[in-house]
């Protein structure tokens, strides 16, 4: 494989990281479903919370936050995947608990 093929497959990919990930990813579907229904305030609301932009991490190590392409979950909008699951409906109040939860 070229490094030029490579370096296209770990940047289409979410799964994929360049640098190094925190113990929790955090990824924000930010498509129409879930733009719609208000994906840009979670973000906003996450960035301000956990003191980071989009696609960065924590300085503890602990978080990093994504915005994603769909995750097929639009019936649950906004959502977003937190590690290995789902979350949906979000609200400030919600991702506060989760975010707590995250250890």
């Amino acid at each position: 494989l070229s490094p030029a093929h490579v370096h296209e497959v770990v940047t289409f990919y979410t799964l994929y990281f360049q640098q190094p990930k925190g113990r929790h990813v955090v990824a924000v579907c930010h498509n129409l479903s879930c733009h719609l229904l208000g994906a840009k305030g979670i973000i906003e609301h996450l960035t301000q919370k956990l003191g980071i932009e989009v696609g960065e991490t924590t300085p503890d190590g602990r978080v990093t936050l994504l915005s994603v392409e769909c995750l097929c979950a639009c019936e649950m909008a906004p959502m977003m995947q937190v590690d290995d699951r789902y979350e949906g409906h979000l609200t400030p109040e919600k991702m506060d608990g989760i975010l707590g939860g995250l250890r």
